[in-house]
């Protein structure tokens, strides 16, 4: 796919785009709009940009597929979606009480592709703009208004849920440890189980030939 070079594509790093012009290398304000050309000093400032860029705009920005470098396995290569990109994978309901989770991705193709250059600057390589979702941007003012009317209230409110959310992922990921550890376990015993009946047979074998040359000497 065009999205996702190679590490070599990736290492490439050339100081121009690909047209052979020079990259701009502006920072990027916060009224921009991303541009194939782009550089940004660091990884973290792009993903900042975009951020802010997402938000004013009307949308989410999620962190994607990356890619490493060979010689030193630092990142060298990020892709920066829409938050609505792609299809939720179907999985078997634990519960029939359980409230189905409200559909989130719907395969929007909004993107940044940033790659880092051999200058050490960050390169946008690609940016798709259109989304197929309605935006909702939020003004600045909206923002700085709705973190403000929070009650200390509702924020611990936020936090107890927060905090209860993050216990329950942990105890599920003890249980799918304990169940994992289970399984190796199980396997670890077959593969020694297995091992001892291939050294029985082996004696068998051994004890077999050893018998039959015994009688053919006699």
């Amino acid at each position: 796919m065009d999205e996702n070079p190679s590490i070599e594509e990736a290492e490439n790093e050339t100081g121009q785009n690909s047209d052979g012009k020079e990259l701009d290398t502006t920072e990027g304000t916060s009224d921009e709009e991303p541009y194939v050309g782009m550089e940004f000093e660091s990884e973290e400032a792009a993903k900042v940009f975009y951020d802010a860029y997402a938000t004013r705009v009307g949308f989410i920005m999620r962190v994607d597929a990356f890619r490493r470098s060979m010689r030193d396995g630092k990142v060298v290569w990020r892709r920066l979606v829409c938050n609505k990109e792609g299809f939720r994978k179907l999985r078997p309901r634990r519960s029939e009480n359980r409230k189905p989770r409200a559909i989130t991705r719907e395969g929007c193709k909004a993107m940044i592709v940033v790659k880092k250059e051999k200058t050490g600057k960050w390169v946008v390589t690609r940016f798709v703009k259109e989304h197929n979702h309605q935006l909702v941007p939020i003004p600045t003012s909206g923002r700085r208004s709705m973190l403000l009317s929070q009650t200390p209230d509702e924020k611990d409110v936020k936090i107890r849920e927060l905090t209860a959310e993050l216990q329950r992922e942990r105890k599920r990921s003890a249980a799918f440890q304990e169940q994992l550890d289970m399984v190796l376990q199980e396997m670890e015993e077959h593969s020694n189980q297995l091992s001892r009946n291939i050294d029985d047979i082996v004696q068998s074998v051994r004890e077999i030939e050893s018998k039959r040359v015994a009688l053919s000497q006699s």
